[in-house]
């Protein structure tokens, strides 16, 4: 019955966002490839300002239900209009829905397992589905209080319908980074031009290397900040002589951007730039509907940002957190460093950003050398101008600044003991190089487009190139593009499995089987406090892996981990906790409770009794 009930949430919502992008679609009259995300978007940030209001649940089911009639209403019009009704994809769509099917239906059999999932974004997540409201001070689950909900809404939204197991979690945040993608093909104007597909679906494939450390297994955010991005600047592009428009679509992607991360809005002024750029650079009359229109888009979409900072100024005033900005010179009392240990800070940051050992590196680095290559080749051999050169120029802007906003949150705003060591460097820079290399894969796309001898449609298809020669290199430029496309993806695809498949040697797959997933319908925290035993690998206790992981499962803030004990204090330190939970055993741990407590230290847990001085151990 409950396999049914969810099967038919699970249609419903499938159901609301095909009525939304159908709507939409009649609407506005976008192209298909802006409606999804357009669409996603939007359904964000409403939940996520209804999560502001604290009515995080009742403003998510009006939008399920809106979108169930507006998709209900497209197919009464439909069946009144059945000799209308027209259905055709191009060999484009196909391809791009299939295989987003494949990697959607791989990323379902994805676990978490990432270390930020459960010192963050899924134990935020679980609450929210837990309390249905946004978490408060008193949620003592969640450390980091002041990282914004933006993408969290809406995987509230697709979870709290479509179920909240972890798979679903993914599959949610898979949907967007999906439309991201889909929205960046929207800038090619030419769709008979299969080679412009091929050579585009090749750059944005090569984004896979830039990703390992921030893959689409996890529900970091890391990614989806580079990649809205550059699905504004395709939409900015395409709808660069309508700016109205423009600015319509632009508004939710840019304003969920704000909210996705603390550094989201540095994204979202990085793409709003653009557009600013290009009303400058396409000045029409009336030129002041346009001002309105621009002016308009940059208020409504830092309206979430300021509310989330009015939410942490309100419900949040007098809450320390992680990242808060510190203002105290260069000895920071806040962040314990000295002007000697920020020199150390700085020096191992500018080795790390110039290793070309590091992916991030080799990206800016290879794609900086493609980049020049190309626009001398396009200027000298092909006699074209080419904008690659503007892109990049600008591209590096952002890069340097980026770094160099990175370099002021490790000396400012981190604590010391992250920043010694730039935890994060890797995914903070591969999200920027991610942008670094999409930008100039989209512009190389665009300049191919304009390099055409002939646009479609000025002569029959047969002559549609200047030379039966020309006409073959196209057809091997698609095959090659193709190829290594598919090569690349395959590489991709195969990671994603690997991961898939090594779940069940992982520590939180270990936690589950002997805790399980616990969910509880009024959102009350467990307050037992819960020792965890396991052995120390890869730091697993000493970095508080365990212990999130566990905060996670167990849905209680009191989490602390052991590695071993010592037989003369094994009493007292276990009379402080009421659950023991043994994740890995050994030999020297067996010998110890077999002898003290009478019990085989199998993995599981153990109700700890206090009975004056002695403790006594019992299997649950």
């Amino acid at each position: 019955m409950l396999i049914t009930l969810q099967i038919l949430m699970g249609a419903l919502l499938v159901s609301s966002f095909l009525g939304y992008m159908l709507f939409v679609r009649k609407t506005l009259s976008l192209r298909w490839e802006f409606i999804p995300v357009f669409v996603f978007s939007s359904i964000a940030c409403i939940v996520f300002i209804g999560g502001l209001a604290g009515q995080l649940f009742t403003v998510s089911l009006a939008v399920m239900i809106l979108g169930v009639l507006a998709f209900a209403l497209s197919v009464f019009v439909w069946s009144r209009r059945a000799n209308s009704i027209r259905f055709s994809l191009s060999i484009f769509q196909l391809s791009f829905l299939a295989g987003s099917f494949v990697f959607l239906l791989v990323l379902f059999q994805n676990r978490l397992t990432h270390y930020d999932n459960f010192s963050h974004w899924a134990i935020v997540l679980k609450v929210m589905l837990s309390t249905d409201a946004f978490p408060t001070p008193a949620s003592d689950l969640i450390d980091f209080k002041n990282y914004p909900l933006g993408i969290s809404s809406f995987l509230y939204y697709v979870c709290r319908f479509a179920g909240h197991v972890q798979s679903v979690m993914l599959l949610a945040q898979g949907l967007l980074v999906f439309s991201c993608f889909y929205a960046m093909f929207g800038i090619i104007s030419e769709k008979r031009r299969f080679l412009l597909y091929a050579f585009l679906g090749l750059g944005l494939s090569v984004l896979s290397f830039f990703n390992i450390t921030i893959r689409i297994t996890n529900l970091l955010v890391d990614f989806l900040l580079p990649v809205y991005t550059l699905a504004i600047f395709a939409i900015v592009y395409q709808y660069r002589n309508n700016l109205k428009r423009a600015c319509v679509v632009v508004l939710p992607l840019a304003g969920l951007l704000t909210v996705t991360k603390s550094t989201g809005i540095i994204f979202a002024a990085v793409g709003l730039i653009f557009l600013i750029y290009t009303w400058l650079t396409h000045w029409n009359k009336p030129a002041w509907k346009n001002a309105i229109a621009v002016v308009g888009l940059i208020c409504g979409s830092l309206l979430p940002y300021f509310g989330w900072n009015w939410r942490m100024a309100t419900v949040f005033e007098g809450v320390k957190n992680k990242f808060d900005v510190a203002s105290s010179g260069l000895q920071n009392t806040e962040t314990g460093k000295t002007p000697e240990q920020m020199q150390d800070i700085i020096s191992l940051f500018l080795r790390s950003s110039t290793d070309l050992m590091t992916r991030p590196a080799i990206g800016s680095v290879a794609f900086e050398l493609i980049a020049i290559v190309a626009s001398v080749i396009a200027a000298v051999v092909l006699k074209k101008r080419w904008n690659l050169w503007k892109a990049l120029i600008a591209l590096n802007i952002v890069l340097l600044l980026y770094y160099a906003g990175i370099l002021g949150l490790y000396l400012y705003s981190m604590p010391l003991d992250e920043a010694i060591w730039l935890a994060g460097f890797e995914r903070y820079a591969s999200s920027i190089v991610v942008l670094f290399v999409g930008g100039l894969v989209l512009c190389a796309t665009v300049d191919m487009e304009r390099s055409f001898h002939y646009k479609i449609g000025e002569l029959p298809d047969y002559r549609a190139f200047k030379s039966v020669k020309t006409k073959g290199y196209y057809q091997k430029g698609i095959m090659a593009c193709t190829a290594i496309a598919v090569i690349l993806l395959l590489s991709e695809y195969n990671g994603i499995l690997s991961i898939a498949k090594s779940y069940e040697s992982t520590l939180p797959h270990k936690i589950k089987t002997v805790t399980g997933d616990r969910w509880y319908e009024s959102g009350q925290e467990d307050s037992s406090k819960y020792l965890m035993y396991a052995s120390d690998t890869d730091q697993q206790i000493t970095n508080y892996y365990m212990q999130y992981v566990g905060k996670y499962f167990l849905y209680a803030p009191n989490v602390d981990g052991i590695c071993c004990f010592y037989e003369d204090n094994m009493d007292n330190l276990l009379s402080g906790y009421d659950y023991l939970v043994v994740v890995e055993s050994d030999s020297v741990g067996k010998r110890l409770f077999a002898k003290h407590y009478g019990v085989d230290m199998k993995a599981g847990i153990y109700r700890i009794n206090r009975s004056g001085e002695q403790v006594e151990l019992t299997p649950l």
